[in-house]
C-alpha cells in the first residue's frame, strides 16, 4: 500500500508536466478515479442541469461507485502513465 500510495503521489505530480492537453474524457477519467481514492463514493447533490462541467464530473466520479480506493489509485497511476507515453 505504501509503494501504491508513492506512486499515486507521484503520478499526481507527473501528469502536470504533460506537453499536452489531455481529452475532455482523459480529464474526467482521471477526476473520477482521484475523487473515488481520496474521497470515496460520490457524495453531494448532482449539479443542476445548467452547470455542464460540474454535471459531467459527478457523472464520471458516479460510474465509479464502489471501487476500492486501491483499485482506483492503480488505475489512476496507469492512465497517467498511459497519457505521459502519448503526450511525451
Amino acid at each position: 500500500m505504501a509503494d501504491l500510495k508513492a506512486s499515486f503521489e507521484q503520478a499526481q505530480l507527473d501528469v502536470k508536466k504533460l506537453t499536452q492537453r489531455p481529452t475532455n474524457d482523459e480529464l474526467l477519467t482521471m477526476y473520477s478515479l482521484f475523487k473515488q481514492a481520496t474521497d470515496g463514493d460520490v457524495h453531494g447533490k448532482r449539479p443542476g442541469m445548467f452547470d455542464f462541467k460540474g454535471a459531467a464530473k459527478y457523472e464520471a466520479w458516479e460510474k465509479q461507485k464502489g471501487m476500492d480506493a486501491e483499485t482506483a489509485m492503480q488505475k489512476y497511476v496507469d492512465q497517467v502513465e498511459k497519457m505521459a507515453a502519448t503526450y511525451a
